[in-house]
């Protein structure tokens, strides 16, 4: 099968690498152009996808629009449409597809998706299934229309989330969406599209800086999911003594600590919350190497009684 693969982040690179080992024909790759990177910024950093595809000898291109209302778009329109593909498989491209692209291959675009369609329609699945406390999670091979994640699903696959990390979560669901990808192009007549549910439909909206910052007023229960689903980036952080501290993993106490949300109620960097209380067991202070709380206080100590 003649394939045009799209997608930019580590997610996408299983799927790539999935479908070469299948053996399909792969004619071209599109991902983001090369962002500004490196040392201070100065040097341009390819993409994952980039790396692995090029690696792998395969085409790459790097549009940065398909709107025909420019002129580079319309051109971009028109070499995707000359590549004469079968199918397009898209995995965390980053770019919106008009329906022309869409069209273009003759069995559409297919969509490596994170979550179970239709909850969590949008940029970050992952993380916000576990900021809202999902049980379970899954990735969808969605066949693309032009709405936001609408598409009819054609094969699903579904994993619990208790305790997993979105970057945990991303990699499973990777290597999920890779096989799944690959079963379905292996026989597309065997996994019809169908519909998804009117019901249950949510939108995951793109993760926002400011949302890091532990807000110690929520139950200690909210806390460490907000921990789990900005790991590994942007990483949940508080401010002592002037200086940000990022948490990477924490326990949550039973224990109740009333009209003490944001204080250490130890030695040992126990915090309250509004309902319990957590302790981080993994922590980065800025420009530092990720370490234990432990190892942090022996260097760093934080009195009881701080308030964060």
């Amino acid at each position: 099968m003649r394939i045009i693969f799209m997608g930019t982040p580590d997610f996408a690179v299983p799927v790539l690498e999935a479908l070469v080992a299948a053996g399909h024909e792969l004619v071209a790759a599109y991902c983001q152009p090369a962002r500004p990177g490196g040392r201070r910024g100065r040097e341009l950093v390819p993409s994952p996808v980039q790396v692995r595809a090029e690696a792998l000898g395969i085409e790459v291109r790097t549009p940065v629009s398909f709107k025909a209302s420019l002129p580079e778009g319309l051109e971009a329109r028109e070499a995707f449409a000359a590549l004469n593909a079968d199918v397009a498989v898209v995995a965390a491209y980053g770019l919106i597809l008009p329906r022309a692209v869409l069209e273009a291959p003759r069995f559409g675009c297919l969509n490596v998706h994170g979550s179970l369609l239709p909850r969590w329609r949008g940029a970050a699945p992952v993380q916000r299934a576990i900021l809202a406390g999902d049980a379970e999670t899954g990735v969808g091979i969605m066949q693309m229309e032009a709405g936001l994640d609408t598409g009819p699903v054609r094969l699903e696959g579904r994993t619990p989330i208790v305790g997993k990390t979105a970057g945990d979560l991303t990699s499973e669901l990777s290597a999920m969406g890779a096989r799944l990808m690959v079963e379905v192009l292996g026989d597309l007549d065997a996994y019809p599209a169908r519909p998804q549910p009117e019901d249950g439909v949510t939108y995951a909206a793109k993760i926002e800086k400011a949302e890091a910052r532990i807000d110690f007023e929520r139950s200690a229960v909210e806390v460490e999911r907000l921990v789990r689903a900005m790991n590994p980036a942007p990483g949940a952080w508080f401010e002592v003594a002037g200086e940000r501290v990022k948490v990477l993993a924490a326990d949550v106490l039973p224990f109740s600590f009333l009209g003490c949300e944001g204080l250490t109620v130890n030695g040992e960097l126990t915090i309250g919350c509004g309902d319990g209380a957590i302790r981080p067991t993994l922590v980065q202070r800025a420009g530092r190497g990720v370490t234990s709380a432990e190892e942090m206080l022996r260097g760093f100590p934080v009195r009881s009684g701080t308030q964060l």
